[in-house]
């Protein structure tokens, strides 16, 4: 199966962050994903816009990048990834109970099969990126993070 891919370029901006749910909804449906593969995809790119957009303070003008793919070599996976114009990668947090923030990372370790982050190799900034198995009898591995494919 080839791969089929969507790319989205959205200003660094709150409301993108809901933008890029509806875009993804939409597309999940329009490739016939399962429900609960969509709602974990939606959940975790929430996540990666929202850091996107609170954490990459960069000159204004600047736009975040969400690409969407099925496939991604082996068939059975939904690949995403936001690229964003800052260089600083993300860190783990140790969020408490009362933190309204600070649990991104720790949501993409718990709830996709494989994530990552990267420089971007010819210009500014960083990808981060995470898949998950779009067939549930199918073990692709441990959950870790990984360079990015």
């Amino acid at each position: 199966m080839p791969e089929e891919a969507v790319e989205w370029q959205l200003p660094r901006h709150p409301r993108s962050v809901g933008r890029s749910r509806a875009l993804l909804r939409q597309q999940a449906v329009d490739w016939k994903l399962p429900d609960a593969i969509t709602d974990t995809a939606v959940l975790l790119l929430s996540e990666l816009m929202t850091n996107a957009y609170r954490h990459a303070h960069v000159s204004p003008g600047r736009e975040i990048r969400v690409r969407c793919a099925l496939d991604d070599g082996d068939g059975h996976r939904l690949h995403v990834s936001v690229t964003d114009a800052s260089d600083t990668m993300p860190t783990f947090r140790n969020p408490s109970p009362e933190d309204e923030s600070g649990r991104g990372l720790i949501l993409l370790t718990l709830l996709a099969d494989e994530w990552g982050t990267k420089a971007r190799p010819h210009g500014v900034g960083k990808t981060i990126w995470f898949s998950l198995n779009l067939d549930p009898k199918l073990d692709l591995g441990p959950v870790t993070p990984a360079a990015a494919p």
